[in-house]
């Protein structure tokens, strides 16, 4: 089976279980799934019993999601898909950070691997899209940076920016309008402040959203892929 022979909705729902667990949180749930594709539990359990067939998901009533070998192989080809096409969406045809998502949404499900591969090689082979994610290999490797971890759980310090969650647009735009992006360094200061490094000591509070949104590495440690 090719990729092109899966529905569009079983492509958006294989991409989602897997990203629900790339940064470490619990596999998705039926609820949870329901919940991310805006539909019921009960369609929810419909797909899945529809993809558990195709050989594509392991399904239990009552327990998380998990992906089969085959499954995760064509999670990781849509994931490369939209991630690529964020990339350039923004570095060739202007797109501004938090408008990228739903345009790759779209565009995701038309694009010929032969295409995203010309992309892949315009870019130059991008390992990251503009939020920081990474773009998975096209023989499906996933390189993180070592030692990434939420900024709300860091401890005092002076961090680097290596990914934020495109969840919210509105927290991208508050965030790209300070400069803070992949590459930005921020402070955690005492009592859990956390902000933009400026020159000459100036530090802006970030909102509690904007600060859950945030991976970071600490300064001075190299990002390498982990």
């Amino acid at each position: 089976m090719q990729l092109s022979e899966i529905t569009p909705v079983a492509q958006d729902y294989l991409k989602v279980i897997w990203s629900a667990t790339e940064w470490g949180d619990a596999p998705i749930t039926t609820t949870g799934l329901a919940r991310r594709m805006g539909t019921t539990a009960p369609n929810v359990t419909d797909t899945l019993k529809r993809l558990a067939a195709q050989g594509l998901v392991e399904y239990t009533p009552y327990r998380p999601v998990v992906l089969t070998a085959s499954g995760q192989r064509y999670a990781l080809e849509m994931v490369r898909r939209h991630r690529l096409l964020e990339a350039y969406l923004v570095r060739c045809l202007g797109y501004r950070w938090e408008e990228v998502h739903e345009e790759a949404e779209r565009l995701e499900h038309a694009v010929s691997d032969t295409l995203i591969e010309r992309i892949s090689a315009q870019l130059g082979h991008p390992e990251v899209d503009p939020h920081g994610d990474p773009i998975p290999s096209a023989t499906g490797q996933v390189h993180r940076p070592a030692g990434a971890g939420p900024l709300a759980e860091a401890e005092q310090g002076e961090y680097v920016v290596v990914r934020v969650s495109d969840h919210d647009p509105g927290v991208l735009v508050g965030l790209r309008d300070r400069g803070i992006a992949p590459g930005a360094h921020l402070s955690a200061g005492a009592g859990g402040v956390f902000g933009p490094v400026h020159p000459g000591g100036h530090q802006a509070a970030l909102a509690g959203e904007e600060v859950r949104a945030i991976w970071v590495v600490p300064a001075g440690r190299t990002a390498s892929p982990g």
